[in-house]
């Protein structure tokens, strides 16, 4: 069995919920304290054994491009300043080897995971959606590396989440639990209110073998007027068992304003030299 080395994180939304910043950044490099939050991915992706990572971009990202390549000018300013600390820092986000393919219209995710095809060829493959932040001891990909490995099949990572909020995302329809590892029996893009089969909610990691792109090939557009990555997965599982693991782990929504303002701070108290001045802050704001 091929073992995953290979990821594709997509990175060409219009990043519309957090206009008007995003008209010109894209929201893949607003920053987390101090460090934009697709280098987040990028690291888990690493941590979790992943050597080739394809990044599928749009118009108006090259952002991400200069952000990881090497910025000559500005390590050579800080080794003379002797902020060495800091070119480690700068230095890290280089050394990573990334290749770029831009989707040329935003036709959903299943499109974009699609125009990494040729990237990927006929290996396995992780996808890690820019949403979602994982804090957790063992990497949140790396989880569901080790479940591939042990069941030969795709694997799609959940977490539960509020029955009130399963109309937001994807829902598993599990049948057989083992564990922490589902056996699942559909896989519903983002249901009405009151009909979700389970609070299980895919959680933007994914491990896949390359026959999910025999149906992103279909092109078929689905809900929102995308071609949507659910349901690749769901007609998958018909030829080819797919389960779903609820991963260990802290997941901070960074997708949206509130989830993202309440990441911000969770980092920023995690962090010895924010932490004690921000609780003054924030104990000043209570009262």
């Amino acid at each position: 069995m091929k073992k995953v080395k290979k990821a594709i994180i997509p990175a060409a939304g219009l990043g519309t919920r957090f206009l008007p910043v995003t008209k010109a950044m894209p929201k893949e490099m607003l920053p987390i304290v101090d460090k934009p939050t697709i280098q987040y991915i990028v690291e888990e992706a690493i941590q979790s054994g992943i050597e080739d990572i394809i990044i599928v971009t749009g118009k108006g990202k090259r952002a991400i491009e200069d952000h990881f390549d090497n910025s000559i000018e500005l390590e050579q300013n800080l080794l003379e300043k002797e902020k060495f600390s800091l070119l480690e820092e700068v230095q890290a986000s280089s050394k990573i080897d990334i290749h770029y393919i831009r989707q040329k219209e935003p036709l959903g995710l299943g499109h974009a995971v699609w125009c990494a095809r040729k990237f990927i060829g006929n290996e396995p493959f992780a996808v890690l959606l820019g949403d979602d932040i994982v804090e957790a001891e063992t990497p949140g990909l790396k989880q569901l590396i080790d479940q591939y490995e042990e069941v030969g099949s795709s694997v799609i990572g959940v977490q539960t989440v509020p029955n009130k909020e399963t109309h937001r995302y994807g829902i598993v329809d599990p049948i057989v639990q083992n564990g922490r590892r589902h056996e699942v029996k559909n896989f519903v893009e983002k249901p009405a209110p009151g009909t979700a089969p389970s609070n299980l909610a895919i959680m933007g990691r994914y491990v896949f073998t390359p026959e999910i792109f025999m149906f992103l090939e279909e092109q078929q557009v689905g809900t929102g007027g995308e071609i949507q990555l659910t349901d690749a997965i769901q007609k998958l599982n018909k030829i080819q068992r797919v389960f779903a693991y609820d991963f260990e782990g802290i997941r901070h929504d960074v997708g949206e304003k509130f989830g993202f303002i309440k990441t911000t701070i969770d980092f920023a108290l995690k962090n010895k030299e924010l932490k004690d001045e921000l609780m003054e802050y924030l104990k000043q704001v209570i009262k």
